[in-house]
């Protein structure tokens, strides 16, 4: 029995371990010219599969013609994703002008 628990201890510090955020990186035109980043979230909901509010990287821009967008699953939006058991999923796109 102890065995047992000690493997399973073991299992769950390894996931904890292994996971990374997720993020995926966007070049427009010629990529950010300076600092001015906006940031919105994207809500979804079962586990990321259905889309609820999802943020418009040319609006969050302002019409800028060169800049980079980011979208990614923060430790902030993980921590509510586990909260939640998986109902809500967010995620974070900021806009790098």
């Amino acid at each position: 029995m102890k065995q047992t628990a000690k493997m399973a201890i073991v299992a769950l510090s390894l996931s904890f371990l292994m996971t990374s955020c997720y993020s995926y990186t966007s070049v427009v035109g010629k990529g950010a010219q300076g600092n001015t980043e906006v940031k919105k979230w994207n809500n979804y909901v079962i586990y990321g599969l259905v889309p609820v509010g999802v943020s418009d990287s040319r609006a969050m821009a302002d019409g800028a013609t060169d800049y980079t967008v980011k979208v990614e699953h923060t430790f902030v939006n993980g921590l509510l994703s586990a909260i939640t058991f998986g109902i809500y999923n967010p995620t974070t796109t900021t806009v790098t002008k």
